[in-house]
């Protein structure tokens, strides 16, 4: 990917404001390609260290909504940002905030 394009898509993920068909598109990516990190989410954010698997179900300014596989219990959680997300990018940057911290 070139500069010039890897900048317009920064610039529209800034645009983009946390909606329906965001979240959708965030959750879809997250659970195809970061599957362990929504698992970490869950273990740690979720309180659920015994956690096998985990979905991201949805995701707004507020916070994330996920669903953990726990000693064959599937448990829904909820885990709050520290702050409200401005914007899908300021989503990804929580979310690798998150991971790292």
């Amino acid at each position: 990917m070139s500069e010039n394009t890897a900048t317009k898509e920064s610039e529209k993920k800034a645009a983009e404001k946390i909606s329906a068909k965001v979240s959708d598109r965030i959750c879809k990516h997250m659970n195809k390609d970061h599957a362990e990190a929504v698992l970490t989410y869950a273990q740690r954010y979720g309180n659920q260290t015994e956690a096998t698997a985990a979905t991201l179900t949805t995701i707004d300014q507020a916070g994330m909504d996920l669903t953990a596989e726990v000693k064959g219990q599937t448990l829904p959680l909820r885990i709050a940002f520290d702050h409200e997300l401005k914007d899908a990018a300021d989503a990804h940057t929580t979310l690798v905030a998150m991971l790292r911290s």
